[in-house]
């Protein structure tokens, strides 16, 4: 195998030794959409020893445009992402141990998955998620790596516990409402940036050469032609009740994350956040009617519906999502259009 891997073994900083650590390695990867593929085929084709891929949707059409790998065999079969990518992957590297898992993740399944893991890697399109690994990461001791694009920008993290702050340091409260890519779009090249950075910083990790590791917040915009990579380390906080002195890992309760209720005999579901919130509703509704489907709004709420649903959002945060009774689809489409 060692020509598989000649050109990255030549490059002095991983060479033989390094090579043979990634292959003893196991990466988590939380999500199989744009992030998610493109970490996956740059660890298997670097000869990542495991890779589990953990993902609750399946391939559409509108993935082809940036997510890497999948075909438009895989959106007429439907195919579950995880699936998919398992599958492509496989043809890539066979000798990679490659896991899927076709699920929502939560704080449990998270905490069930990361038993073996040696580094987590965010490719996920949600703060909450976001949130439950940043805990689980802490709890774990698992460096992860975060990583988001909108548009043409894209910031990308990698948070050690015991030595950096935690998301929970520089963002204390969940993000609600702003832009999706559904609702702003996103293009490849912006995607293709966080996977180098993450996908960098990963084998930094993997093959043993923490000391190159970036240790800095990196942004940037392709079209506006702007990049920025900032220091956090005094960011950092004593008290923080994810990483500080007497950490309680508060995402990993449920009464810290958005709650569902379905409600009987509707066909909907309610989606609550943590804690309440004053949305700009009419900020909201100019975005949701770009996309097509049939807005209308008052002073109280904006009604979204397109494609068999219909999204209730009032001001508090608060959404019914009409058209389904099942949970996980509910937050899938509130993610989609609402972000969060």
């Amino acid at each position: 195998m060692n020509e598989r891997y000649s050109r990255q073994i030549r490059f002095a900083p991983i060479g033989q030794h390094g090579q043979a650590e990634l292959g003893k390695k196991h990466v988590l990867l939380v999500g199989a959409g744009a992030l998610g593929t493109g970490n996956a085929e740059q660890l298997v084709r670097a000869g990542v020893g495991r890779l589990t891929v953990v993902d609750r949707d399946y391939v559409d059409e509108s993935n082809l445009q940036r997510q890497q790998l999948y075909t438009e065999e895989d959106v007429r079969q439907h195919l579950p992402k995880a699936i998919a990518l398992q599958r492509h992957l496989a043809a890539i590297n066979s000798c990679a141990d490659i896991i899927a898992r076709v699920e929502d993740v939560s704080a449990e399944e998270l905490l069930d998955l990361t038993e073996s893991v040696d580094l987590i890697i965010d490719a996920t399109d949600n703060f909450e998620t976001r949130f439950v690994i940043n805990d689980v990461a802490q709890k774990r001791n698992i460096p992860w790596i975060y990583g988001a694009c909108l548009g043409s920008y894209g910031v990308s993290f990698m948070f050690i516990p015991g030595k950096t702050p935690c998301l929970n340091c520089l963002m204390t409260d969940i993000p609600l409402g702003g832009g999706t890519c559904d609702t702003v779009g996103v293009i490849a090249p912006a995607v293709q940036m966080v996977v180098a950075h993450q996908s960098a910083e990963a084998l930094k990790w993997l093959t043993g050469n923490q000391q190159a590791l970036r240790n800095r917040l990196v942004s940037y915009d392709l079209w506006e032609n702007t990049y920025t990579s900032i220091r956090v380390d005094g960011l950092k906080k004593r008290d923080c009740p994810s990483c500080g002195e007497h950490a309680i890992y508060p995402y990993l309760s449920m009464s810290n994350l958005s709650r569902t209720a379905v409600l009987c005999g509707r066909d909907t579901v309610q989606i609550r956040p943590p804690r309440p919130t004053q949305l700009d509703l009419e900020t909201l509704g100019q975005q949701l009617s770009t996309l097509g489907g049939q807005v209308t709004a008052n002073s109280f709420l904006v009604s979204y519906a397109n494609g068999g649903h219909r999204l209730v959002i009032f001001r508090d945060g608060r959404v019914l999502v009409h058209g389904t009774s099942d949970p996980a689809v509910a937050k899938g489409l509130a993610n989609r259009y609402l972000g969060g």
